[in-house]
């Protein structure tokens, strides 16, 4: 029941959100289009729920030709173009993963999808029964530290999620989120 009450929710709020942000994703196209050329969209391969890939959206804010891991980068990162900076300084970027949500492949809510090639936190977050749950553009981790976590330390935290899950923790998260984003507390790029 829990998972079928958190899917219409996400669903709701992803259709509504891609509805209300339409002018904004076309602008911010357009934006990416004149300055950076194509794509516009940086589609890195994810892993979902029990290992499976999915092509995760997100608006592009580097040069050409950069590789297929930005995660890492900050605000000195020099393949980071000026228009990529203001994009990430307010997480506009992660807007395109409202679609990734409509589609059933993330939740507002979970652990952060690990990149295909992450093979250390896939394989600790299998051991530990975490792949069972959909990813999340925001999740207990990431509200607790981030990239500046361990592996280790990121996936205890999302196991914590696992044995937590409930709306009222769900709609807690979301809320520190907002305030780390404004605050811009913990946020690299």
């Amino acid at each position: 029941m829990r998972n079928l009450a958190k899917r219409i929710f996400d669903l709701f709020f992803s259709v509504t959100g891609l509805i209300i942000f339409s002018p904004l994703l076309a602008a911010l196209s357009l934006v990416i289009l004149l300055t950076l050329g194509r794509p516009i969209l940086y589609s890195p391969k994810r892993t979902g729920v029990s290992g499976n890939l999915f092509t995760m959206r997100k608006f592009r804010t580097m040069t050409p030709g950069t590789g297929t891991s930005s995660h890492h980068s900050g605000d000195d990162d020099p393949r980071l173009t000026q228009v990529g900076r203001w994009i990430r300084k307010f997480k506009l970027d992660e807007l395109p993963q409202l679609w990734n949500i409509a589609k059933g492949e993330m939740s507002f809510v979970g652990p952060r999808p690990a990149l295909y090639n992450q093979e250390d936190l896939i394989a600790l977050r299998t051991e530990k029964g975490v792949e069972k749950l959909l990813p999340g553009i925001t999740g207990w981790a990431q509200v607790n530290g981030r990239d500046e976590l361990s592996i280790p330390d990121k996936v205890a935290l999302d196991v914590e999620y696992l044995n937590r899950q409930s709306f009222w923790f769900d709609m807690k998260i979301l809320w520190m989120t907002f305030l780390k984003v404004m605050k811009r507390d913990g946020v690299k790029h």
